[in-house]
């Protein structure tokens, strides 16, 4: 019986349905296509991974939506197959994206990920009065409110040196436009708050919002604008939105918390492949509906367009730069500060003292609920 080798990979790209993961096949520069390899745990639709002959860049299909995600990359994390130590994970993927910050086709990298999904929700039609939408952080009362209770998985923050690095590579490359997107990004330069929307694609760094609802309209996307900032203390900028990162991060920390990866070495790139809200005179339901997406195809051929510097990048400047790594100077990991340090997010930066006790107090509330209850 032949026993296939352990691969260490240098990059692996994380994809989330089938048109992300084409974009990189057929490329001149590498082929992950090389080697296929049947990954026990991964979705039934894509059950393996792909990789080059020499084994130095792979590519991995989760499937859609935060489930799929984070089972893939759970059983991608621990599977014997693969050495992940020094590994560096790019999640290359489209997205909705604001025109306040990006337009069709543009390429964002992003030091925070923050999981918008992850509230209370009234139905609008009986949301109490003054509350701009039905959405309200977990444990409070008023949507303005940190949230009371705290998962761990709401938001996760990157390693910013490593950002900027990948910025910095992804800005050799051209951009792919096209005559339907540049059409229909011309709509929004009508309101001088859109501008960035009107613009050609550009190479952005900016945040992303995660949620299993793929929400439209002005009313959501400045109350998910809101969450995002309120839930990094103001440090982030909500620009992409999608369903899978969060649990793809959770995945991933969990896996540096086991050392079988290092979560200083991930990536997230989203490319703009519609907007997040409509243009002066649109309404949100043709938003939506609209078919087909002007900015879809620009938006997966400019996956390949940005990352493949990213992936060379790093595989060209393994000796002198990356298989030591890239040292993040600021907090990395989850509000709860599972990898050590203390997160510059979250009750522990807006308080102060330990959030331990924060949690205990979060837990403490449950408990005694469940008691009046039971």
């Amino acid at each position: 019986m032949h026993s296939r080798s352990i691969l260490a990979p240098k990059v692996f790209i994380i994809g989330m349905f089938d048109n992300e993961a084409s974009a990189w096949h057929g490329i001149k520069e590498f082929n992950v296509l090389e080697q296929d390899i049947s990954v026990p745990g991964f979705s039934p639709l894509f059950p393996q991974a792909h990789c080059t002959k020499d084994g130095s860049v792979c590519q991995v299909v989760t499937g859609e939506a935060e489930i799929n995600a984070v089972s893939t990359m759970t059983a991608l994390v621990h599977s014997p197959l693969f050495d992940l130590r020094r590994t560096y994970f790019l999640i290359a993927g489209i997205a909705g994206i604001s025109p306040k910050h990006g337009t069709l086709g543009s390429a964002t990298f992003a030091r925070f990920a923050v999981q918008v999904g992850l509230q209370f929700e009234f139905d609008a039609r009986e949301k109490p009065a003054g509350f701009p939408t039905g959405y309200v952080p977990q444990g409070s009362t008023a949507p303005d409110q940190f949230p009371q209770s705290l998962y761990g998985t709401e938001v996760f923050e990157l390693n910013e040196d490593l950002r900027q690095l990948a910025i910095r590579m992804a800005n050799t490359a051209a951009l792919f436009d096209d005559e339907p997107s540049r059409q229909y990004r011309a709509n929004y330069a009508r309101d001088p708050a859109f501008g960035a929307g009107a613009t050609p694609p550009s190479v952005v760094a900016c945040d992303t919002a995660t949620s299993d609802t793929f929400w439209t309209g002005a009313l959501l996307a400045g109350a998910f604008e809101n969450t995002t900032s309120l839930f990094t203390n103001g440090r982030a900028t909500y620009c992409t939105t999608q369903q899978e990162d969060n649990g793809t991060l959770e995945a991933l920390m969990r896996g540096a918390l086991s050392k079988r990866v290092d979560f200083s070495r991930v990536i997230v790139m989203r490319t703009g492949s519609d907007f997040d809200r409509p243009f002066a005179g649109q309404d949100a339901a043709a938003n939506l509906f609209l078919e087909p997406l002007p900015g879809f195809d620009i938006a997966i051929r400019n996956i390949a367009a940005a990352g493949v510097p990213v992936v060379q990048g790093i595989v060209s400047g393994w000796a002198r730069t990356f298989e030591r790594g890239v040292k993040p100077s600021n907090y990395i990991g989850d509000v709860f500060g599972s990898l050590g340090g203390t997160p510059d997010f979250g009750p522990v930066s807006i308080f102060g003292g330990s959030l331990g006790a924060s949690m205990r107090r979060s837990l403490g509330r449950r408990m005694a609920s469940a008691i009046r209850e039971g």
